[in-house]
């Protein structure tokens, strides 16, 4: 027989809301962070490029000084909040598709060159996949880059960042995508055929503001 408290805690229990909601949302509900990308963002110039990278990594065209130069994006990146897909779309102003070498998602804080972690050349010339300025892609898990490689860099990362070659912990799923975004150290950098070491024009990525 049950005791008049476990009565009344039953009785509280049967009356509350319900706050189980439908499953389905977590594929149609998003949390979204954007980025405002200007040249100001970029950590230096180009021609500041270390000299074992020129080579390799720096660019093809004569560069223009960061705050000469008229490039300027905003761009979002939405999580499906049950973390199964992640959507980008980016729309640029003052750059030619034709000289866009690679456009990335880099983990890093402001200022600070941070390795890749979605790479939007992948799949082919990241410069073909804007159509008048404007991107648009799905992400999904195996878009998350498992980094093997950073040239010449030795950052200083912030926790979860794929800081070192090899080391457990690094980010692959678009759940530790989106937990580095909420820390505010996910940027979209675009790289051109003038500035292709630094980037074009760089944007930290951070939460919308209602």
């Amino acid at each position: 027989m049950r005791t008049p408290t476990a009565l009344a805690f039953a009785l509280a229990l049967s009356t509350l809301p319900a706050h189980a909601k439908d499953p389905a949302l977590g594929a149609t509900t998003f949390t979204v962070y954007e980025a405002w990308m200007s040249p100001a963002q970029e950590p230096g110039e180009e021609t500041e490029v270390p000299k074992p990278l020129e080579k390799s990594l720096g660019s093809t065209a004569p560069s223009t000084p960061r705050e000469s130069r008229k490039s300027r994006g905003h761009g979002q990146l939405r999580f499906a909040k049950d973390l199964s897909k992640a959507y980008v779309e980016v729309n640029i102003q003052g750059v030619n598709p034709d000289d866009i070498r690679m456009f990335h998602i880099h983990c890093g804080p402001p200022g600070v060159l941070g390795p890749i972690i979605v790479d939007f050349g992948e799949s082919g010339s990241p410069a073909k996949k804007f159509s008048e300025g404007k991107f648009s892609v799905e992400l999904t898990n195996k878009n998350v880059v498992f980094v093997k490689d950073m040239p010449g860099l030795k950052p200083s990362l912030p926790e979860g960042c794929p800081a070192e070659l090899g080391l457990p912990g690094q980010t692959k799923t678009l759940a530790g995508l989106e937990y580095l975004a909420k820390k505010g150290v996910l940027y979209f950098n675009l790289h051109t055929k003038a500035h292709t070491y630094y980037g074009e024009m760089r944007g930290q990525l951070y939460p919308v503001q209602e």
